[in-house]
């Protein structure tokens, strides 16, 4: 048994004696800040001797199968109000404290998705009115299906460009001379809007496809593969994709689209060949627009406390615009592009093209999962501001709904826009209904004032566009603040941010989450092992490098892997283990059993005398030589050390007859923490096996500590344990094991090091009665081992 006690810890608790308060307590006696431990000094096996597992009952998949299709009125009931979320917010709706507050931020949203709807219509590489259906039909579908109720459903920038992208890759584009809009008929440009909106609609449909079967089997777990540096990253990235795609508007030039790898560059190369060619008017209308929309923006952000409702400053560049534009007549005057005509009602469904959906699987995969994530990133802000639940499997299907229907409808992609869902909650968002009066706004304006809006120019829209990136071109001083906090998520950032560029939206995704799960293989393969010590002669250890007041037992080390251990780097922790001992086990087992070879050899031709003082050998020297043995018998050294034949004992620290060379090693036992191993996989269990072996070879006691139950359980089941390797060495923690070692060994070989060489006041007194637990160790005042 040891006790700890803390330095300045009195030997008395309430009047007892110490060991009539170790008695009663049997456990821990807690005095102020400070604590006494009195028990055995445990093994795993003492320990599970003395206390024995409770059988528990593990699940089969069979059971969870069981429980899964088995039904009971109480989970039905469940499972109907998960699908439909609406039935059970809306019967306790509080009409007099909520309804004004849904009124004024569904009116404001609103508005601001009429615009974004527009705006985000130009992305696509369709025509803006298009974008009026994906600001309508998301949030019908989120309102009855959606488990957030702060978030504002419809068409994200970063998506709308995913999708036209897609758009811009599958549509057969012809001489770019050509393409002026003067030169070509109104029925060829019918005919590509046509081809144009069903990519678009297609890639929307089958993307929700894939969001709504992931709700239903249940895997909205995929999404924290995406981490907030990867999202942080490649938004940024988008963003910058986004603002290079609206400088063809702002300038109106005919600039080709491309998708492959480098197409940024490309889109730049473009505009800067043809750069004379820009039209002024729509330049200083873009110029004009985001000057006026950043100040105002500035203003709503520093007055929000003192502002009712956010200045609707989209909605009065927009109608001053249109204004203008129309009284001006800017389309014939200055050739500028507008939004032209808008069809009033809504467009007859459509069937997906299965041709199209063959070439974008890939490019449809990608929209969901980070529409998916985007989504529940914005709206697990909200429920935990708010403290309300939300369901990520739920949400894939709200979202997945809402794009079939969307895409069905001849409309595109939708997640939620930081802006407008910001919008939505700082104006007095209480519930979904906000979202529903926002849908009424954008059906007004498609059934009967959309006419209004086709005076107004492209650039316009472009600028407005440009105006909603702010919140993600912000991002770049995520860099300074992930470096000095992590500098793997800085480098994923960093890396994601390349990624996206360099390799567009699609394959920058893919490349991006490859090397986000790389960095973790690369964590894990190349831990920062460390070489452990006593710190203030407690049961306490740290790595020595750390801490100056530190003790070490001669001839122990504590070798701690803060990592699992498999496959991957188990070479990388046999060499740091070497490093840390300072010499390699199987060199030391081989040059011991060469000198064995010739020991051997010496004693049975009669040459070798043992006298009390020591080996006397009557010849000068052996004619074996090192390479001989090295490459005959390469297989023997490897083996344990038999010295069962021979009528004395070797001390492979002493002088050897025949000056034969042996090196020496003072190491006599190993400690390995392995408290931060969480799994070892069977490939990593042979290197491991191999390496105990050597050690134990060598005559190197080796201990391993930390691990759980279950750790031993795998070893036992894959037989890891013999005659050489048993499961006696498993210990439950660090101070166990050294107990154990001063208990084994001469407790008087205990070195201080130089910093400690002025201050040995404590002794070992140990009493045994033959048995592990049953040990105790009487110490001084100060903690002792």
């Amino acid at each position: 048994m040891y006790i700890r006690q803390e330095e300045g810890l009195p030997h008395r608790s309430k009047g007892l004696p110490l060991t009539t308060a170790f008695r009663r307590s049997k456990m821990i006696e807690p005095i102020g800040n400070q604590y006494i431990v009195a028990r055995p000094v445990y093994s795993a096996n003492a320990f599970g001797e003395e206390h024995k597992k409770k059988h528990r009952y593990h699940k089969t998949f069979l059971d969870h199968l069981k429980v899964c299709c088995s039904c009971s009125t109480e989970k039905a009931r469940k499972i109907a109000l998960s699908l439909l979320p609406i039935a059970s917010w809306l019967p306790a709706y509080r009409v007099k404290e909520w309804l004004l507050s849904d009124i004024v931020s569904g009116i404001s949203t609103g508005l601001v998705c009429v615009l974004q709807g527009l705006a985000y219509g130009l992305l696509v590489n369709i025509p803006p009115s298009y974008g009026l259906y994906a600001a309508f039909f998301p949030v019908i579908v989120y309102f009855f299906l959606g488990t957030s109720r702060h978030i504002s459903a419809g068409p994200f920038p970063v998506l709308s460009m995913m999708v036209g992208a897609t758009v811009s890759r599958l549509t057969p584009m012809s001489n770019p001379v050509a393409m002026d809009s003067s030169n070509i008929s109104m029925s060829n440009d019918s005919s590509l809007d046509d081809h144009k909106v069903m990519v678009a609609a297609t890639v929307t449909v089958f993307s929700g496809i894939i969001q709504l079967l992931m709700g239903v089997l249940q895997v909205g777990f995929m999404v924290v593969y995406l981490s907030e540096s990867l999202i942080s990253g490649f938004t940024t990235a988008a963003a910058i994709h986004v603002l290079v795609s609206q400088l063809k508007f702002i300038l109106q030039l005919n600039v080709l689209s491309y998708t492959d790898p480098f197409s940024i560059f490309k889109v730049l190369n473009s505009i800067f060949t043809q750069i004379e060619k820009t039209n002024i008017a729509d330049l200083v209308t873009s110029l004009i627009i985001l000057f006026i929309l950043f100040v105002v923006k500035e203003i709503n952000q520093c007055y929000k406390d003192k502002l009712p409702v956010p200045i609707p400053i989209e909605l009065i560049l927009t109608v001053i615009a249109t204004g203008v534009s129309y009284g001006f007549d800017f389309r014939n005057r200055f050739n500028v592009a507008v939004v032209g005509k808008m069809e009033s009602g809504f467009q007859p469904p459509i069937t997906p093209d299965m041709m199209v959906v063959q070439e974008t699987i890939g490019d449809s995969f990608s929209i969901a999962i980070v529409g998916f994530a985007v989504a529940f990133s914005v709206a697990r802000v909200y429920s935990l501001k708010h403290d309300y639940p939300i369901d990520g499997n739920q949400e894939l299907i709200a979202l997945g709904l809402g794009n079939i229907v969307t895409g069905s409808f001849k409309g595109f992609a939708s997640s939620t826009a930081l802006s407008r869902s910001a919008i939505q909650e700082s104006t007095g968002c209480k519930t979904q209904v906000a979202g529903i009066l926002s849908a009424v706004i954008v059906l007004i304006v498609i059934m009967a004032l959309g006419f209004l809006l086709e005076p107004l120019q492209k650039s316009v829209l472009a600028a407005l566009a440009l105006g909603n990136l702010k919140g993600m071109l912000m991002q770049f001083v995520e860099i300074r603040r992930l470096w000095q906090k992590d500098k793997y998520d800085c480098l994923i950032w960093i890396m994601t941010f390349i990624f996206v560029i360099v390799l567009g939206l699609a394959l920058g995704l893919a490349a991006s989450v490859a090397f986000q799960l790389l960095t973790i293989v690369f964590r894990t393969q190349f831990p920062k092992c460390s070489t452990l010590a006593n710190v203030g002669r407690s049961n306490i250890y740290k790595n020595k490098k750390d801490y100056s007041d530190m003790y070490e037992l001669e001839g122990v080390k504590i070798f701690r892997c803060p990592s699992p251990i498999y496959f991957a780097n188990i070479n990388f922790f046999k060499q740091k283990l070497i490093e840390a001992v300072g010499f390699s086990p199987l060199r030391i087992l081989r040059k011991r059993n060469k000198a064995m070879k010739k020991i051997r050899k010496l004693q049975k031709e009669g040459l070798l005398q043992v006298t009390p003082k020591g080996f006397i050998c009557t010849i000068d020297g052996l004619k074996d030589s090192d390479e001989e043995l090295d490459n005959n018998h390469i297989e023997e050294l490897n083996q344990p050390i038999n010295t069962t034949d021979l009528p004395f004992q070797i001390d492979w620290n002493a002088n050897l007859p025949l000056n034969i060379v042996v090196p020496k090693i003072e190491l006599h036992s190993l400690i390995l923490d392995f408290s931060a191993v969480s799994f070892l996989d069977v490939s990593s269990m042979r290197g491991l096996k191999t390496i105990l072996q050597e050690f134990i070879r060598i005559k190197v006691d080796v201990y391993i500590v930390g691990t759980d139950d279950d750790f031993i359980e795998k070893l036992e089941r894959c037989e890891f344990f013999d005659d050489e390797v048993k499961d006696s060495i498993f210990f439950l923690t660090i101070h166990d094991a050294v107990l154990h070692i001063l208990m084994k060994k001469d407790c008087s070989t205990s070195k201080f090091n130089s910093s400690q060489e002025n201050d040995r006041k404590f002794d070992f007194t140990i009493h045994t009665n033959g048995g592990l637990r049953n040990r105790e160790c009487r110490v001084s005042v100060e903690t002792k081992f």
